[in-house]
């Protein structure tokens, strides 16, 4: 005979073996007990939960001659012959093959013959939204009053497809994912069964890419042992079998990202790729890295979320501590964008790289979270005073790979420069960001004479002097103000309803203030 993959040759084949389901398990086995067993059943989940699989347990012991507490007994002709696939009583179609109208009215003749041996003719559906509406439609009769021998249920993995005039005349049962420990606790009966040594690492990581899916658990293990015959299973063959990295060169590339080292960056993708390393696999475990970071930097109790390692978890705690949570969230909604975008080209690796180097200049992003990055990154060079310049040749040309760092303090501005920033404000305005271009276009910039060294910025309304208090407005502006004259501008934001009184409020200093995010705000307002 030949070879059977792990998932069929162990395939449950009662209700107490099937694993991560117990709350449909116990209903339906209570159903059979008590013999309150429905017409039409609609289970609902993703791949490999063991809907089918449940589905043909069913079928078995609604007609087993022996059941044993609503269990099949898989000895009588009936349970053999369905196990086999050879029974009459029970009819399984693929709808993603058989989805047109005259497929199900072929199936409707059917439904009045008896079975000739055991209770139940169990017709099962798998794929059921792939059914055509008009095959939708010719079934819905004979779902809402089957004969009595009669029994219905159907597969999916997109309920949200399937009509709800049918959905309505079914038992609805939602396969959950099936839990990592879970996974795991199967992996190692049949490793054990099939005498393969591997160790628990190893399993982990394997149920882990299964992501909730027993059968795709099982189908990656079966492709790991093949990869390593005769050999004990360790997280390095894994990995390699898979085509997977270390967690480490995740840690190595958001540091580098971090940093905004392009080159770096793009010297970690190359070493990914010559590891072999899919892609699309790198760019999803990168994401649940970066995941992972979010839930140890939002969360109380990160530890009882998060399956990794002790070793691990302190590895990701320490790079948590290196980004805002913003940043690291802006992270994964331009790689989340990039995962859907792999689907549809053959350039991966060019579009992966980009991507990258997106991730390493927030400057080249124009959304809030990007913008509030570079906000960030601005205020960080404020306080240390470092800034990285591109050395010039002796020929006057840029020399952007050689950079060096300097400590800058800027200088105070004197009132020429108060002078010169207001007969410039349009300009300032015109070139200034989208943050705050709205807010400043409504400013007055004016000089005092009794301040000469003290730039007055006069708002006409309440709202526009709130404005520059939200999302660190009034600190963007700041640093816009002194670019310009490459100095350290002392101003006054001042407001002045009526046009004829004051209510000055002193900022020589700006706060330090928390990035908050106000989502009824809008620029357009003012």
């Amino acid at each position: 005979m030949s070879y059977m993959a792990l998932y069929r040759k162990f395939r449950p084949q009662t209700f107490d073996e099937v694993s991560g389901q117990e709350a449909i398990v116990t209903t339906l086995k209570n159903q059979i007990i008590q013999n309150r067993i429905g017409h039409a059943y609609l289970f609902c989940g993703t791949r490999g939960t063991g809907k089918t699989t449940l589905a043909k347990i069913m079928a078995k012991a609604v007609n087993c001659e022996h059941p044993v507490n609503g269990n099949p007994c898989g000895e009588c002709e009936t349970c053999k012959a369905i196990a086999a696939g050879t029974s009459l009583n029970m009819i399984e179609m693929d709808a993603a093959s058989n989805s047109g109208v005259d497929n199900i009215r072929e199936l409707i003749k059917e439904v009045d013959y008896r079975p000739t041996r055991g209770k139940y003719k169990v017709y099962i559906i798998d794929e059921a939204h792939n059914l055509s509406p008009e095959a939708f439609n010719a079934l819905l009769k004979t779902l809402e009053e089957p004969p009595e021998h009669v029994i219905f249920i159907l597969a999916t993995t997109e309920a949200h497809k399937i009509l709800v005039t049918i959905m309505s005349r079914c038992q609805r049962y939602d396969f959950k994912r099936i839990p990592l420990e879970t996974i795991v606790a199967r992996m190692r009966e049949l490793v054990d069964a099939e005498s393969v040594s591997a160790t628990d690492e190893a399993l982990r990581y394997v149920a882990k890419a299964a992501d909730g899916s027993m059968r795709d658990g099982l189908s990656l293990l079966d492709q790991c042992i093949a990869f390593y015959p005769k050999k004990e299973l360790t997280i390095d063959n894994v990995l390699v079998a898979l085509g997977a990295v270390k967690t480490d060169i995740y840690s190595k590339i958001f540091n580098h990202v971090i940093e905004q080292n392009v080159t770096a960056v793009i010297k970690d993708l190359e070493e990914v790729v010559i590891a072999g390393t899919e892609i699309g696999r790198f760019v999803a475990d990168f994401t649940w890295y970066l995941r992972n970071l979010m839930i140890i930097k939002s969360s109380d109790a990160p530890a009882e979320i998060l399956d990794v390692t002790s070793e691990s978890f302190e590895e990701m705690k320490a790079d948590s501590e290196k980004a805002e949570l913003g940043t690291i969230m802006r992270y994964i909604r331009i790689l989340s964008d990039l995962t859907g975008a792999l689907k549809t080209t053959t350039q991966c690796r060019i579009l992966t790289e980009m991507t990258l180097i997106k991730l390493c200049t927030p400057q080249m992003d124009k959304k809030p979270d990007a913008v509030m990055d570079r906000i960030r990154s601005i205020e960080k060079k404020l306080e240390t005073g470092v800034f990285t310049v591109a050395v010039t040749s002796a020929e006057g040309v840029n020399i952007p790979s050689v950079q060096q760092e300097k400590k800058i303090e800027l200088p105070k501005a004197i009132p020429a420069d108060i002078q010169q920033i207001v007969d410039e404000w349009s300009s300032i305005v015109d070139n200034a960001d989208a943050l705050v271009k709205g807010l400043m276009a409504k400013v007055r910039c004016s000089m005092d004479s009794s301040k000469p060294d003290t730039l007055i910025l006069v708002c006409p309304t309440k709202m526009t002097y709130d404005g520059f208090k939200e999302l660190n407005r009034e600190k963007v502006m700041h640093g816009i103000i002194n670019e310009r004259v490459r100095k350290d501008v002392t101003y006054e934001l001042v407001l002045d309803e009526n046009g004829t009184k004051y209510d000055k409020i002193p900022h020589s200093k700006i706060p330090n203030m928390p990035i908050e995010t106000d989502d009824d705000f809008d620029d357009e307002e003012f």
